[in-house]
């Protein structure tokens, strides 16, 4: 568990910075104290699900991105990747294969 938090840390750490907030900035727009922000950052302590969407809204991104690096940023706040996401998620591993090398394909042929 304890390397869940750290981890969760690091990436609210991350959008912190890339949101050119300080902890001291973090903690106001969420409405926490900065000792708690400094806690959560350095995996000390976990966030329920309440701190986690506190601190999503501040760092105005899906709090799922909090928990993912593969995750680009704001990327879930776009309607047509999250709608693709959603159907892409309901495809067997035979046609998410099949359809990464038509996307392969495509997008090796550059922009149109």
């Amino acid at each position: 568990m304890e390397d869940l938090r750290r981890r969760f840390g690091r990436l609210v750490m991350t959008h912190r910075k890339r949101a050119g907030y300080t902890q001291e900035q973090l903690a106001e727009r969420a409405g926490v104290s900065i000792d708690t922000i400094s806690k959560i950052e350095i995996g000390a302590t976990g966030a329920r699900f309440p701190m986690i969407e506190k601190i999503a809204a501040a760092l105005e991104v899906d709090p799922a991105e909090l928990f993912s690096p593969e995750i680009p940023s704001g990327a879930l706040r776009r309607g047509p990747l999250l709608e693709l996401m959603t159907r892409l998620a309901a495809l067997s591993e035979n046609d998410l294969q099949w359809l990464k090398g038509v996307i392969e394909a495509a997008l090796k042929k550059g922009p149109r």
